[in-house]
């Protein structure tokens, strides 16, 4: 809902809980009035006519204050917008008008030919904020253009929370007290990265379902930069967007315009679970696309045959996965071109002709024939120079002039940003999911971009903000021309997961440690902020051969993967018989609590610490709680679990033995059931009854 006061100068958006509110002052200085819980517009309106602090010159009383600041003027903080022509730096910028159009607001403002337009919009309680450049003037270069400036309100011992992590060990959940100064995390590698997921949270005193969370989570898929500033005055402010540092995004023609990303923000004060549930609900309405269909178990081939494929290898593993249940069977890499190590082939998107001498149409049509979807992987913005396409268009890589081309895995980046690269990899794909029965593509990017150069542009930094709007508009127009194909996002493992490329794919690869042990303290990561409906999860062979060597038994890995996306990712032709016949049960299992797990509400019951750890997912009358026990020490019990979102005064049967939980009722904690000691995980299944 947005209002408007009657003097058009004081605006208020607000959701089910919370209230977003700024303020127009009378020199057009555009303020924040307040974020959190839900009040009423004659309330933003009395907070509007308190005035601003008066400082000795050494402080400003915008900074802390002012909802976007800007380059220039009476500001020390960190500019979200920074732009310069051939005559100055920054910007004087003056209120033009405001516009409402549904349940969008449309800040305006204008400096010499430049318009930057904010612009507003409440989905549930998440706030999106992002911002529009025309320029209309001289030629101006894009230095900085954050997508917002988030202001917290005044508060005593802030605690920062982020993701951070590296290849394998990805999404891993870390909480620090917030000191003075400035806290920046992104990336620099031309794609998100595996080292930090672009989201922070900051609370005071937040439990897991209990006090006020502050989160901020940025939807780009290039490199990225969010610093959280404490200020001298102890308060605090949030300013993110694409790229990392400020030596420049665009440059801007009269007549051209760039949009940023969005930079969304959320108020909950239900803790950290909370503030979980609230992001997974509007990621699964607003952002994934087609998210109340739910995705099918996979088998993947890649760890059960890497590059030494067959059209009649993949037949006997889909044969094997078809009869435990799965219900899309993916090719991995190898499958195309020259492709028989990862030293050659990619940017060759056709079929290897000795493997598949008909192309992947067979292969395909015979997987349907087994009641399988069909999934093929893909790595388009990669090139081998051992390629019949480098060979062709060497000067379609990022690279520095007289500069040697640094390879990673055998491959350089092709530079997106060029029209013929884009149009070349359009008709590759294209004709790809046209010549065979393609139900789902794995895409891929398997290394960082380093020689980010492009010899002959006059403007080369802006490969760093086209490659991605190129990423963008290349699925867009797949999935709009192959409207029944899904999209997975892929960067080895957890490399690319934002909102920009999860609202264009329909899942993602959490991450290439398959471990399951490893799985669950990424998973509890993950989780912080995205859903389990886009959390791919594998049951791969034991020992894990990847990482650690380290054996788990079947039941510790299927259990672990249906937190999220079951896949299964062994070589099924090695399974035994009866290691085939529990995966079907499990697989069995999954797709009756697939519902919940990937559309229910997510309650994290105990983190893994080492002992016992445990997620809970409700939906209607039903909930499934999924437990791992990790060890136990000098024969102690198994310690009961305290479910969540139930009600205390009813009664739940337990569908697995027809056990009635009467009785064990915490108050508002709801139930309490217990864990047999004998098992190292469990899944619990209860509905009201």
């Amino acid at each position: 809902m947005l209002e408007i006061s009657d003097n058009g100068r004081t605006w208020l958006l607000s959701g089910p809980t919370s209230s977003y509110a700024v303020h127009l002052a009378d020199g057009d200085e555009l303020l924040h009035l307040h974020w959190g819980p839900r009040i009423t517009l004659a309330d933003a309106e009395a907070l509007a006519v308190r005035p601003l602090p008066e400082y000795w010159p050494f402080e400003s009383p915008l900074d802390g204050r002012e909802e976007y600041p800007v380059e220039g003027g009476p500001r020390f903080v960190r500019p979200a917008l920074s732009v310069r022509t051939e005559e100055r730096r920054g910007t004087e910028w003056g209120f033009e008008r405001y516009e409402a159009e549904g349940d969008e607001l449309r800040l305006r403002f204008c400096d010499d030919g430049l318009t930057v337009t904010l612009h507003y919009r409440m989905r549930g309680d998440v706030v999106e904020r992002w911002v529009t450049l025309d320029n209309q003037g001289p030629v101006l270069e894009l230095l900085r253009a954050d997508s917002a400036t988030w202001t917290l309100p005044d508060r005593e011992d802030w605690r920062l929370s982020q993701l951070h992590g590296r290849w394998g060990a990805e999404s891993r959940l870390a909480r620090s007290p917030l000191a003075y100064g400035e806290k920046v995390i992104g990336s620099r590698r031309g794609h998100t990265g595996h080292q930090h997921l672009p989201w922070v949270a900051l609370d005071t005193d937040a439990t897991e379902e209990h006090g006020e969370v502050y989160g901020c989570a940025l939807g780009w898929s290039g490199s990225w930069r969010i610093a959280v500033a404490q200020l001298p005055d102890a308060r605090v402010q949030i300013t993110g967007g694409a790229g990392y540092d400020d030596s420049g995004l665009l440059r801007l023609a009269a007549g051209e315009s760039f949009t940023t990303p969005v930079f969304a923000g959320l108020w909950s004060d239900g803790g950290f679970g909370g503030a979980s549930r609230a992001w997974h609900a509007y990621q699964r309405a607003y952002v994934i696309p087609d998210a109340d269909q739910d995705r099918p178990v996979l088998f993947n081939s890649w760890e059960a045959t890497e590059f030494d494929i067959s059209e009649e290898q993949q037949s006997v593993l889909a044969r094997r996965a078809a009869a435990i249940g799965v219900e899309l069977f993916v090719v991995d890499d190898g499958w195309f071109g020259t492709r028989t190590s990862d030293r050659a082939g990619l940017g060759d998107w056709t079929p290897n002709p000795d493997r598949f001498p008909s192309g992947l149409k067979p292969l395909a049509e015979y997987v349907h024939a087994l009641g399988m979807q069909f999934g093929i992987w893909v790595e388009p913005e990669m090139i081998n120079p051992d390629s019949e396409l480098y060979r062709a268009h060497p000067e379609w890589v990022q690279h520095q002039t007289g500069r040697k081309r640094t390879e990673f895995r055998n491959q350089l980046v092709l530079n997106l940003a060029r029209g013929d690269v884009q149009e070349y990899l359009w008709e590759q794909l294209d004709g790809l999911l046209s010549s065979a029965p393609i139900d789902y593509v794995k895409w891929d990017f398997n290394r960082c971009f380093t020689d980010a150069g492009w010899p002959g542009e006059p403007y080369p930094q802006r490969l760093w903000v086209d490659h991605v709007r190129a990423l963008y508009g290349l699925l867009d127009r797949l999935r709009a021309a192959h409207p029944g194909v899904a999209f997975e996002s892929c960067s080895g493992g957890g490399g690319r997961i934002d909102l920009g490329v999860l609202g264009r794919t329909d899942q993602v690869w959490t991450s290439d440690n398959t471990d399951p042990l490893d799985r669950l303290t990424i998973q509890h990561g993950f989780t912080q902020i995205h859903p389990a409906r886009a959390m791919a999860a594998w049951v791969t062979d034991s020992p894990n051969a990847m990482l650690n060597h380290r054996a788990s038994s079947l039941r510790f890995r299927f259990v672990s993967a249906m937190a999220g996306v079951l896949g299964v990712g062994g070589d099924l032709a090695r399974w035994t018989e009866e290691e085939l016949a529990e995966a079907r049960e499990w697989v069995t299992l999954y797709k009756e609590i697939r519902p919940l797990v990937q559309r229910g509400d997510l309650y994290r019951l105990r983190a893994p610490r080492g002992g016992l750890s445990a997620v809970q997912y409700v939906l209607g009358d039903e909930t499934v709680v999924l437990a791992w026990l990790q060890a136990q020490s000098f024969g102690e019990p198994v310690p009961a679990l305290r479910l969540r979102a139930l009600d205390p005064a009813a009664s739940y049967e337990c569908l697995e033995t027809g056990e009635i939980h009467r009785g064990a009722v915490l108050g508002h904690h709801g139930l309490r059931v217990g864990l047999r000691g004998d098992l190292d995980a469990m899944v619990i299944r209860l509905r009201r009854i």
